[in-house]
């Protein structure tokens, strides 16, 4: 099959940086010169600069073993030393490193000295509940420092943290301790969502229960809970333990103690294509020098002034790398929220904008587009003219919510980094650089100076500009996973088989290079639909829907055609503003002329059902393959992952 992806959709606008933003910035161009003329050297670089090395390392990258990489291997140092201690001793303890803010309305500021005492007591209780070096401890924790704090006392200890996001039922939450043999589970009594207290310690419970079968092993030994929601818990005498009984009356002095820059640092779960959770492992040196780089360089960070937000929840690697470990190594002062952006009203993340003084706000652009939904009217009542940098991750942005957002949330001249990366890169792989680039609405544009990216057909040949194929990841980088935690053959086969000859990562999603050799992600190549023999992109018939004025989101599977071998079906939310002023069904018809116009015919949808959500993971990414089970009248597959079961059920019926 070929990989070539039609590219039907032309996107023209550019918007440099202002003189203003350019004057300011610390982006050099240099920084591509530099990574060019030696890239190894380029990260020694970084990792000299941007960490402290107990033992500072000589030897750079090791990779006789492809794809087994080491980097920085013989040197030394403490992951959380280097995010909390240096700070303080370099005397910047009083700059506050967390604000957070409660769903309710409860609020914290923590200093780098506060933290680093907090930090240092839970090093010294889990110490005492026996983690050390190389033991593994489950995090099952709402949105609260606690979440960090827990982070950052595991990393200090040289142990392997297991996040795993607060909205995983109780079964997600036992496989995935299993896996690990976690020791350690920390959690809390619950957490604020929706305005509701949502139950966390019951899910501990559960999957630890029931433990009778054959193979089947208890390695946790201790469940250390935090009180947030107030909830009564059942309590397991010896096993449980309250965090408020202890942490505060452990000691703050601990020493931190220099590890290998390749001891593992954390497993964090994706869903494999298989029943078994794929824990993808990641190391520390190699991964913090590229999360405090690709943070420093890619949000123009100035550590003194700025006030920065990372909407995701630390179950998911943007939280930890640029929540919990690239900000904190950089000395940044960030926001953090524990609730929804609808709670306890839609105008929650403007206020918390404007509050705190926000000048970074990296998010989905599937939370843009629920914005785009409800209306610009909303985040008009507010103050965001302190944001001075726009970010956007997890998907491709159509160029409709790229510009909605650059002009309703950034004043219209706010530059915007549309960011591509995965779990398993470890940090952003694929940016514009904010004070140098023209930024292209719906283009994540460059790789970033030290990292080789290319867009590959299927025997691994570079394609040429204006062409389409495979995103792969032509050299090793400083924060790639390091395996899938006890399966190394599913590491090969997973992400290196399919160029095992070239020794290239291959990321599973399809790209474009357009004229100028700027990147546009065409989704992963599992979405790309067949329609009379041309290969089409889901997202870019997606974007296309959002350019129509009425779209607020919009999802496209393929289904199965007698006639053209696969079908464009689309399932649309519209904005508030039209539903009272059109029928769904003339809606409808005007959005299959718009995209046969904007496109082609090709593209032209089968159906278009208009819908009032769309099934989405509590991370924001659509579940495509339920909407695909909908368009050919199956039975509709596992929906445990959702962040509403209900949803299908509804769409569904709505299709009926």
């Amino acid at each position: 099959m070929s990989s070539q992806i039609d590219h039907l959709l032309n996107e023209s606008r550019q918007f440099p940086p202002s003189p203003e933003f350019v004057a300011q910035s610390i982006d050099d161009p240099a920084l591509y010169e530099r990574a060019a003329a030696d890239r190894e050297g380029f990260w020694a670089d970084q990792a000299r600069e941007l960490l402290h090395w107990h033992k500072p390392f000589t030897e750079v990258l090791d990779w006789t073993n492809p794809p087994f990489a080491k980097w920085f291997g013989d040197g030394e140092l403490n992951v959380a030393y280097n995010c909390l201690d240096r700070h303080v001793e370099a005397g910047i303890g009083d700059r506050v490193a967390i604000h957070w803010e409660g769903e309710p309305g409860d609020s914290r500021s923590i200093t780098y000295a506060e933290l680093t005492d907090e930090v240092r007591r839970t090093a010294n209780v889990l110490a005492d509940l026996g983690v050390g070096e190389g033991d593994r401890v489950a995090i099952y924790l709402p949105m609260i420092p606690e979440a960090v704090i827990s982070m950052l006392a595991v990393a200090r200890l040289g142990a392997i943290h297991s996040v795993v996001f607060g909205g995983f039922s109780a079964d997600s939450l036992r496989s995935r301790i299993d896996d690990a043999g976690a020791k350690v589970v920390i959690t809390a009594d619950g957490g604020y969502r929706k305005g509701k207290v949502s139950a966390l310690k019951p899910a501990v419970d559960q999957s630890l229960a029931d433990r009778n079968g054959e193979g089947e092993q208890q390695t946790v030994e201790h469940v250390l809970v935090v009180k947030r929601g107030g909830n009564d818990v059942e309590w397991t005498e010896g096993r449980d333990i309250w965090w408020h009984d202890v942490v505060p009356a452990a000691s703050a002095e601990h020493e931190a103690q220099a590890f290998g820059a390749e001891n593992p640092l954390f497993i964090l779960y994706t869903s494999g294509t298989t029943g078994k959770p794929k824990g993808i492992l990641h190391t520390s040196g190699g991964y913090l020098t590229q999360a405090a780089y690709t943070h420093k360089y890619v949000f123009d960070l100035h550590p003194e002034t700025d006030v920065y937000w990372c909407t995701a929840d630390i179950g998911w690697i943007t939280g930890h790398s640029y929540v919990t470990y690239g900000p904190l190594a950089n000395g940044a002062t960030q926001l953090m929220y524990e609730g929804t952006p609808d709670a306890p009203h839609p105008g929650r993340w403007w206020e918390l904008i404007q509050k705190y003084g926000v000048t970074i706000l990296y998010t989905a652009p599937t939370a843009i587009r629920s914005f785009m939904k409800l209306g610009r009217q909303i985040p008009n009542e507010f103050d965001l003219s302190t944001l001075r940098l726009l970010g956007s991750v997890g998907e491709p942005i159509n160029p409709e919510a790229w510009m909605w957002y650059r002009e309703v949330i950034g004043g219209g001249e706010t530059p915007i980094v549309d960011t591509w990366w995965q779990t398993e890169t470890g940090g952003i792989m694929v940016s514009p650089l904010p004070g140098i680039t023209a930024a292209k609405p719906g283009s994540a544009q460059v790789p970033l100076p030290g990292i080789s990216i290319d867009v590959v057909d299927e025997q691994g040949n570079a394609v040429e500009n204006g062409a389409g194929g495979l995103l792969a990841i032509t050299k090793p980088w400083p924060a790639m996973l390091r395996g899938v935690w006890g399966d190394p053959e599913r590491f090969k086969e997973t992400y290196w088989e399919k160029f095992e000859e070239q020794g290239f990562y291959f990321a599973g999603d399809g790209a474009r290079l357009d004229e100028d050799g700027d990147l546009w992600l065409l989704g992963r190549v599992d979405d790309v639909m067949n329609v009379s023999g041309h290969r089409l992109s889901t997202a870019e018939i997606e974007s296309s829907l959002v350019a129509h004025e009425a779209t607020a989101e919009a999802a496209v599977v393929g289904a199965s055609d007698e006639t053209t071998g696969q079908a464009v079906v689309a399932f649309v939310i519209l904005k508030e503003s039209f539903l009272a002023e059109h029928t769904p069904e003339g809606l409808a018809t005007q959005l299959r002329t718009w995209v046969g116009e904007q496109i082609g015919p090709i593209a032209r949808p089968r159906d278009v059902y208009i819908v009032g959500e769309l099934p989405k993971t509590r991370s924001g990414k659509i579940m495509r393959r339920l909407l695909r089970d909908v368009a050919e009248g199956r039975e509709v597959g596992d929906t445990t992952t959702l962040a509403d079961t209900a949803v299908m059920s509804i769409i569904s019926a709505q299709v009926k």
